[in-house]
């Protein structure tokens, strides 16, 4: 018995939601550059939870439930104010998924039709999380969605208060549709083996959410905005790359490990980075990705994955830095649950083999002999 290390190149399940192929993403088989160009959210969201596109009244339906049940306890957000001197968006949001189990009556149900209303619930909650956590922070009072729009047009009017234009509710939502699944990354990979156990959708996403808490998974497209700050200006980014590669710096936002030839979702943020550049009349924070990108595809031949267009297009949303790995759970939710139910489905409990490195043959030596 021997492994691989990270269980590269193993195939650990059989799923029906996403796939990488030939470096083709799709979901539910639509490429991921139709969806990307032609799709809502909204209609991604639903084809990840039913398994088809749906026709104009499903989708009004769906949105209809997830603006409305995007609402949150009023005592989940005095929770909120109790930990906001100390606590880190994605802190908040790993808590407060864990807590709304408190207040949903298929806590416990874990039927494949309760699991359904759960993952439209959670959709809905998380966003609405992200936003109020933000104005609390900020002295604000939280908003609630809004009846009849968008999940894109919802976070981005509870995050700012201002109802947002048409092309910033339209990148926001493409930013989604990118982020929605991604086969068996390692937050859902997480949340497949804490469903496994028939543990309840609330642990499942919980164990998702601190899976890409960290910043080799959700957590790398605020590192690639931090990283252009520090760079601060256009003329200063060539040599800044070259001096972080010189002293074997790690650059976030570059490789992957399943895709070979680039990350399909990555050409999209950088059309959605350069437009929103010209549309806010600052296209520093595009060109500084653009002379990045060229730079380490020359020196070290890699390319661009999802992490690194997607921070300057968030930043010209107006979207805090620490917000973008929650922004990514945001997302991520349709497919985590669409996994959690896939995996109830026909669910066998997950238990790979380790294989042992350890010293072998040894004995129990007394106390007074050690």
């Amino acid at each position: 018995m021997s492994s691989e290390s990270g269980l590269e190149g193993i195939v650990a399940t059989s799923t029906s939601i996403c796939s990488i192929e030939n470096d083709v993403l799709a979901y539910r088989g639509i490429n991921i550059n139709e969806l990307a160009e032609q799709a809502s959210f909204g209609e991604v969201t639903y084809l990840l939870f039913y398994g088809y596109l749906p026709k104009r009244e499903q989708l009004d339906e769906l949105q209809r439930q997830i603006s409305e049940q995007g609402k949150l306890p009023s005592s989940l957000i005095k929770l909120a104010r109790q930990f906001l001197p100390n606590a880190s968006p994605m802190e908040w949001l790993r808590t407060a998924v864990s807590a709304l189990s408190f207040f949903d009556a298929d806590a416990h149900d874990n039927s494949a039709e309760a699991n359904l209303r759960k993952a439209i619930r959670l959709t809905g909650q998380i966003s609405t999380l992200v936003a109020a956590f933000d104005r609390l922070r900020n002295g604000k009072e939280p908003l609630e969605p809004k009846p009849g729009k968008s999940l894109s047009w919802n976070f981005l009017y509870m995050l700012t208060g201002q109802e947002p234009d048409e092309i910033s509710v339209k990148t926001f939502d493409v930013c989604l549709i990118l982020h929605s699944d991604h086969e068996l990354n390692a937050s859902t990979f997480s949340a497949r083996v804490t469903a496994a156990t028939l543990s309840d959708m609330h642990s499942a996403v919980t164990s998702a959410i601190g899976t890409l808490k960290g910043p080799l998974h959700g957590g790398a497209n605020e590192q690639v905005m931090i990283m252009l700050e520090k760079v601060g200006d256009t003329s200063k980014a060539e040599s800044f790359i070259r001096d972080a590669l010189a002293r074997k710096d790690r650059i976030m936002g570059f490789g992957h490990r399943v895709y070979k030839n680039g990350d399909p979702r990555a050409r999209h943020l950088m059309k959605l980075s350069e437009a929103m550049g010209k549309l806010k009349g600052d296209p520093k924070w595009y060109e500084m990705s653009l002379t990045i990108d060229q730079v380490v595809q020359k020196e070290k031949g890699l390319l661009p994955n999802v992490d690194f267009y997607s921070a300057s297009t968030y930043h010209y949303l107006g979207i805090p830095t620490d917000l973008f790995t929650p922004i990514f759970a945001c997302s991520r939710i349709t497919g985590w649950t669409a996994h959690v139910i896939e995996q109830l489905a026909h669910n066998r409990l997950i238990r790979p083999r380790a294989e042992y490195i350890g010293a072998r043959d040894q004995h129990y030596i007394p106390m007074d002999k050690r």
